[in-house]
């Protein structure tokens, strides 16, 4: 799967980056695009811009939460992943995988810009997100899928 083009008005809010914080973001924009394409009942992503950041959004499928990204003052050197800090996703991130990322609040998780893109963990996290809405209907545990690092 092929991530689409990416349209203009992101493009210029990425070239505002670094080129390493916007090679990584790109990195992660494709993920999320895979992720979506592979996951049943997401379908089609909206790309748009949500405060000033790139967003990805289940506008057709209703099935999950916006995915923004961006940087975070407090981490410099990381990207950020943001997710809607209404929602518990973060919290269970950092059950799930505390030791593969930093975390800033309950709102984003922190992927270095340099190194190997952590994208067995990331998918998981993009996939519980593309996912939320259309899990918290059909079961209330929904982390069972996430596997548990010690």
């Amino acid at each position: 799967m092929t991530s689409p083009p990416v349209p203009a008005a992101i493009a210029e809010v990425l070239v505002q980056h670094s080129a390493t914080v916007r090679t990584r973001l790109l990195q992660v924009r494709d993920l999320i695009f895979v992720v979506a394409a592979e996951t049943e009942g997401v379908g089609p992503l909206t790309e748009a811009l949500k405060w000033g950041e790139p967003a990805y959004l289940t506008e057709a499928s209703k099935s999950g939460t916006t995915i923004r990204l961006g940087i975070v003052k407090s981490a410099p050197a990381h990207c950020a992943v943001f997710f809607n800090c209404k929602t518990t996703l973060v919290d269970t991130f950092r059950v799930h995988f505390g030791s593969e990322f930093a975390f800033e609040s309950n709102r984003a998780l922190l992927i270095p810009a340099t190194g190997d893109l952590p994208a067995e963990p990331l998918a998981h996290c993009l996939r519980a997100a593309l996912t939320y809405h259309q899990r918290r209907k059909r079961q209330p545990v929904a982390w069972v899928d996430m596997p548990t690092r010690q």
